[in-house]
């Protein structure tokens, strides 16, 4: 019993370390934050964030293939949000620790 419950904390914390990492980047910490409060398009967080198209596309690709964050098609233009609603929810609590009103 105590061994399958080790092997299961190791992959939740395996799975949250993955996370973790992904966040420990500025640049995707800060597009985290901003989708935070609701979809945006590439363009939206290039102006947001001060970073360069393929900067945000790179970090949002990356984000998007461990399941962070998906996109739909809005338009001529593809929003993204955040899907993982565990990282939604890191953000906000991160927002209330370090960047208290």
């Amino acid at each position: 019993m105590l061994r399958k419950a080790s092997g299961a904390m190791l992959g939740r914390c395996e799975s949250a370390a993955r996370s973790l990492k992904l966040l420990a980047h500025p640049q995707r910490l800060r597009i985290l934050c901003h989708l935070a409060d609701g979809e945006k398009t590439v363009r939206d967080l290039e102006a947001l964030c001060g970073a360069s198209q393929s900067l945000v596309s790179q970090s949002l690709a990356r984000m998007r293939s461990e399941g962070l964050v998906a996109c739909r098609r809005r338009g001529q233009f593809v929003a993204y949000h955040i899907e993982d609603p565990r990282i939604l929810k890191l953000i906000v609590s991160l927002h209330e620790v370090f960047c208290p009103s």
